[in-house]
């Protein structure tokens, strides 16, 4: 299984109410995750707003088309957008930017 790693920019003055929603997650949308193929997600905040993610999955690029697919991620995606910056029009899940791996612990 593959790890993915990824960075946003939550609004430093929306990081609470973000991190709030996040200890509330619907229980959907975290059925929604699991089915689609997400595996040890989790979320990181910086102070300054820095989010940065890391995901396994078997293919990251389908497991975001199978969520894109299901009603509770358009839910989600549309409540979360505004506590970003630098989408351009793009959802979170859309707009993320990934990072390259340069060590792994357990890796060649």
């Amino acid at each position: 299984m593959a790890r993915y790693c990824f960075c946003l920019q939550v609004k430093p003055e929306r990081m609470a109410e973000y991190a709030e929603r996040h200890r509330a997650v619907w229980p959907e949308m975290r059925q929604a995750l699991t089915d689609t193929g997400w595996r040890n997600y989790s979320l990181f905040l910086r102070e300054d707003g820095l989010l940065i993610g890391y995901v396994e999955a078997d293919d990251l690029e389908a497991a975001q088309a199978a969520m894109a697919e299901t009603e509770v991620n358009a839910r989600w995606q549309a409540e979360m957008a505004e506590f970003f910056t630098g989408l351009e029009g793009r959802g979170p899940d859309e707009g993320f930017q990934l990072l390259t791996e340069v060590f792994h612990l357990e890796g060649k």
